[in-house]
């Protein structure tokens, strides 16, 4: 048989004699190992500077495609939902606008000035002294402090406080202290909280 007889081909070789100058004339079955040979090593190479960096780009490829369809998912999920955030842009819109409406413009200061002075004798107080403080401007809105003080007994300053937030403007207590004045009376003094909207140019 021909492979057999290589095999016997093969052994019998003296591979001392061999001259590489005259591979032309190697004995068959050595060329055919030689061609064998070569062929693996040219697919061993081929695969480490081909294949594998076919393989790497495949791989980047797949990381790439999984982080695309999470980005795909995630803007099918806002398309999805795009009307039900129209609708909550326009809630929104609303509910600034309202509470904008809140908050005094200047000109409505002193009408504020005269809602609480009322609220304060509707509510059994003496008033003593209400003043403007110096403005504090923040990042959206300006604050106005009013300085508050006032006579009365402990009923009348609740009755005085929940006035006050029953007003239709944003109106805030912080810092009080309260004293004994004369007689059974006590002297409360309190600032007084609002605000309105910061205008582009200040």
């Amino acid at each position: 048989m021909p492979f057999l007889e290589s095999i016997k081909e093969l052994k019998d070789i003296d591979f001392a004699e061999l001259d590489i100058q005259q591979m032309g004339i190697w004995p068959a079955a050595l060329k055919s190992v030689l061609v064998a040979l070569v062929l693996i090593a040219i697919l061993i190479l081929g695969y480490f500077f081909k294949v594998q960096d076919i393989r790497e780009q495949t791989q980047r490829a797949a990381n790439q495609e999984t982080q695309l369809l999470q980005q795909y998912q995630s803007k099918a999920f806002l398309a999805a939902n795009l009307d039900a955030y129209r609708q909550q842009m326009i809630e929104l819109d609303e509910t600034f606008g309202a509470l904008l409406e809140q908050l005094p413009k200047d000109t409505e200061v002193p009408g504020l000035l005269e809602d609480i002075t009322e609220v304060a004798y509707g509510s059994g107080l003496s008033m003593k002294a209400i003043s403007l403080e110096p403005e504090k401007v923040s990042e959206f809105y300006v604050e106005l402090p009013i300085r508050i003080d006032v006579t009365g007994d402990y009923h009348d300053f609740g009755s005085f406080v929940s006035g006050v937030a029953s007003l239709p403007r944003i109106v805030t207590l912080h810092d009080y202290s309260i004293k004994e004045s004369e007689g059974s009376q006590l002297n409360m003094v309190i600032e007084a909280k609002t605000y309105r909207y910061k205008a582009e140019a200040e």
